[in-house]
């Protein structure tokens, strides 16, 4: 096992969808940011451009 293996993480459930996405290898995600999704937008639009992803904000 590797050191990242054996590390443990305490996340809310928000963080935990961005973290699996980003190790999922996910490079896009659209969204409308309102609750509860509004932090998913925000930590998207952070982690994705780190790689070569990108976030788009939609608009009603």
């Amino acid at each position: 096992m590797t050191e990242e293996k054996n590390k443990v993480q305490f996340l809310s459930g928000n963080e935990a969808c961005v973290w699996a996405g980003s190790h999922a290898k996910a490079r896009f995600f659209a969204g409308y940011p309102i609750s509860p999704a509004t932090e998913i937008a925000e930590m998207c639009a952070q982690e994705l451009p780190k790689n070569d992803g990108f976030y788009i904000q939609m608009e009603d």
